[in-house]
């Protein structure tokens, strides 16, 4: 029997932009393999060499008063000089194997722009949401204190 060609064939894109990316931990050019957990988020800062603090809220229920709050993680990615993401941008990471202390993700790829419209329009429905949710539960406590009046 013949032995198989094992290596993937790449397509015309990768070819033109492997010239110009010479990073040895690309997750796409290098020999850095992605592994473990996938994350979307938001690019805050992009002052280190080759690397981006991606964030991204979330929330966090709190037992004592019954309500969310919101919370923020933040991570180091490591940011190939093919991709290049900057401030502000939104974009996918996957964990590899620690690149550094404090590096254990890599940028994969730009899913989009955060415009500040949009930021605005997010707080916004949050805060809607949370004066939502404080009237229903004032309205259920006055309904409750109705039916005992009542009794």
């Amino acid at each position: 029997m013949a032995a198989k060609n094992t290596k993937n064939k790449s397509k015309g894109k990768e070819d033109k932009s492997v010239s110009t990316c010479s990073d040895l931990q690309c997750p796409i050019h290098g020999s850095v393999k992605l592994r473990g957990r996938t994350l979307v988020g938001i690019v805050e800062s992009d002052k280190m060499s080759k690397t981006v603090v991606v964030s991204w809220t979330r929330r966090f229920f709190v037992k004592k008063y019954e309500r969310y709050e919101m919370r923020r993680s933040k991570i180091n990615a490591h940011n190939p000089d093919c991709i290049s993401a900057k401030k502000g941008d939104i974009v996918k990471i996957i964990e590899t194997r620690p690149l550094s202390k404090t590096k254990h993700f890599s940028v994969v790829e730009i899913i989009g722009k955060e415009s500040k419209k949009e930021h605005l329009k997010t707080e916004e429905i949050e805060v809607q949401e949370a004066i939502q949710e404080a009237k229903d539960t004032a309205r259920e406590q006055k309904k409750a204190a109705d039916k005992k009046d009542k009794e």
